[in-house]
């Protein structure tokens, strides 16, 4: 007698990889839109590109010695620092729709509740971001770039290269644009359970300390810029506390119901 199978029975391994395929697609076509958000900012801004670079500079021109200019000593410099810099802002412009493309890749296999906060979270992280980086370039900049041109020894004119002072602006954005993402950080530590507020609480003269070391880290090696990268650091965080214990109350209320 013939052992006959029936066709519809048993599943087809193809059929079990079909939503990791359809979750790959779907990423990379989230990846090309963000990719294509960013060039189409960029394009338009390259032909900026040199006011661009002026604007960013101006807060060391404005303390340089009379007769002293910024240099390039590098055959490509004058072109790839403008580039560069134009493409950074441009993806720093196109941060809220890249966000948004995470943010509808990952909704699907999210709570209801989670939705709800995760919405305002992305919010406050772009506006802190963006916060941390006028932060850095309208009051720190013009502090520690005033401390370093007035301290050049006698006899040395200060004449900085163009890219090495695009490298040293956009670590201090990124510095000071992640450092101004600390209440979000501490808000989400203390809503997913990995810590409670109370822990934070004691944790305190710790993280001031750690809050100094990271400033000594990603600042300048200069006591004035160390501080304004700090102190904030210490202030968000106890903002992330205060947020923290509004958000648990809430959650313990959303439970009780």
């Amino acid at each position: 007698m013939t052992n006959q199978s029936d066709p519809t029975k048993g599943s087809n391994p193809a059929d079990h990889s079909q939503p990791l395929i359809e979750h790959l697609i779907e990423l990379r076509t989230r990846v090309l839109h963000s990719v294509a958000a960013v060039m189409v900012i960029f394009l338009p801004l390259f032909y900026f590109a040199n006011d661009l670079y002026a604007y960013i500079s101006e807060p060391l021109r404005a303390y340089l010695p009379v007769g002293s200019t910024m240099i390039a000593t590098e055959v490509a410099s004058p072109f790839l620092t403008p580039f560069k810099l134009t493409l950074v802002l441009a993806v720093f412009i196109a941060i809220p729709f890249i966000l948004h493309q995470i943010w509808s890749f990952v909704a699907p296999g999210l709570y209801s509740s989670e939705k709800r906060l995760a919405v305002p979270l992305l919010t406050s992280s772009v506006l802190l971001f963006y916060a941390g980086i006028a932060f850095a370039f309208y009051i720190v900049f013009p502090l520690i770039f005033g401390f370093f041109t007035s301290a050049a020894p006698a006899g040395v004119t200060v004449m900085t290269d163009i890219n090495s002072y695009l490298d040293f602006v956009l670590k201090l954005f990124f510095a000071f644009g992640l450092a101004f993402e600390i209440p979000i950080a501490t808000l989400l530590l203390v809503w997913t359970g990995a810590t409670t507020v109370a822990n934070l609480r004691k944790k305190r003269p710790y993280v001031v300390v750690g809050c100094f070391v990271v400033g000594m880290l990603l600042t300048p090696p200069d006591v004035i810029s160390q501080m304004l990268l700090a102190i904030p650091m210490w202030i968000l965080f106890e903002a992330g506390i205060l947020f923290s214990v509004l958000i648990s109350q809430r959650k313990t209320t959303d439970e009780a119901e």
